[in-house]
């Protein structure tokens, strides 16, 4: 899906260490599709955007009642990432911050 948003763009992924990002077939797929994966630092959430936007996800989406399944409660945070715009995405994942670490 990025390959075909983003054809003809040279890609760099910022990824955790997380098994999905490390797993030999996950890398092997990024170089068949021309995508470059460099690893963040270990227990350096401060630069990983998706975990701002996913601390922010849980405040305001699912903090205020139970899990009744992982399903519904996935569902739910979907719905409140897709009803935001791509600027407030992007905002609340921190990369218009003055201290973003990719900026400048």
């Amino acid at each position: 899906m990025i390959r075909s948003h983003w054809r003809g763009w040279h890609l760099v992924l910022f990824e955790d260490r997380g098994s999905p990002h490390t797993a030999e077939d996950s890398r092997e797929l990024a170089v068949d599709l021309g995508i470059q994966i460099r690893l963040l630092p270990r227990a350096t959430p401060e630069l990983n955007a998706m975990d701002h936007l996913w601390r922010h996800v849980k405040r305001w989406a699912l903090s205020d009642r139970p899990t009744q399944s992982i399903d519904m409660s996935a569902d739910d945070a979907c719905r409140y990432i897709l009803e935001m715009s791509p600027r407030e995405r992007l905002q609340k994942a921190g990369v218009f911050s003055a201290g973003f670490w990719l900026a400048g």
